[in-house]
């Protein structure tokens, strides 16, 4: 009786202390990979910062922006349109415009995040291209949760410091389009559409956008043709969708 009492015991002992470390080595893993990334973006950050200044930000508004717009691309967009004379509201349009990714980012990931109001309000803050990546990325579904606010609180915070170094230190670095900080932004950009490009409807969308944004830079300030460029989709969802499908 003994025997048969004690070795079950010991074996759904045995299977927790694996399943816990197995959850530990896994944690780990991806901690790791959140902080390498929230450093790597962090110097992102650092040229958003020396951006944001030299376009006429003040520290204070350049690290108010990172706290609370949080989306390099859009950030960078602004900061550009501002310091190449555009007004407000074109900077605003465009920001609103590239982030709107976000947005789907924050579909796929609404099924994955449970908890309170305020939890999810604070994924959504932190729904951006690293976090979900980090987070879709992981083979045992059991992690995604944890991945994400793992990726999402490492750029936040490395996104952040580098903000604020970098506006700080944005007089001592020099002047942006000096070292080449003004193309951060359109660089950064053309990384993330690459992938869009490898399907021909993407192209097309690529080919009509460009050319509208090519065309409108010569009669509109600053940040209008990207808002404008917009409409280059429009053109490949009418020559690659099926009219029954539409």
């Amino acid at each position: 009786m003994a025997f048969g009492t004690d070795v079950p015991g010991s074996f759904c002992h045995t299977r927790s202390s694996r399943v816990k470390k197995r959850i530990r080595l896994t944690a780990k893993k991806y901690a790791k990979d959140a902080v390498i990334m929230g450093a790597a973006v962090g110097i992102f950050g650092a040229g958003f910062g020396v951006l944001a200044v030299d376009s006429g930000f003040s520290t204070l508004q350049a690290c108010a922006m990172s706290l609370l717009v949080f989306t390099g691309a859009s950030q960078y967009s602004a900061a550009s349109v501002i310091g190449s004379g555009g007004d407000p509201v074109s900077a605003i349009g465009a920001a609103l415009l590239l982030a709107a990714r976000n947005g789907l980012y924050g579909m796929t990931m609404s099924s994955k995040i449970s908890g309170s109001l305020w939890k999810r309000a604070g994924a959504a803050h932190l729904t951006i291209d690293e976090s979900t990546a980090l987070a879709v990325g992981q083979p045992d579904p059991a992690d995604v949760e944890g991945a994400f606010f793992a990726g999402g609180l490492a750029v936040f915070v490395f996104w952040n410091l580098g903000t604020l170094a970098g506006a700080l230190g944005g007089q001592v670095f020099g002047d942006a389009e000096a070292l080449g900080l003004d193309a951060a932004f359109a660089a950064g950009f053309v990384v993330l559409a690459m992938p869009a490009l490898r399907t021909p409807a993407g192209r097309t969308a690529a080919i009509f956008g460009g050319t509208i944004a090519a065309v409108a830079t010569l009669g509109f300030r600053p940040g209008v043709p990207v808002i404008l460029a917009a409409a280059g989709a429009l053109g490949a969802y009418a020559i690659h969708t099926p009219r029954s499908a539409r």
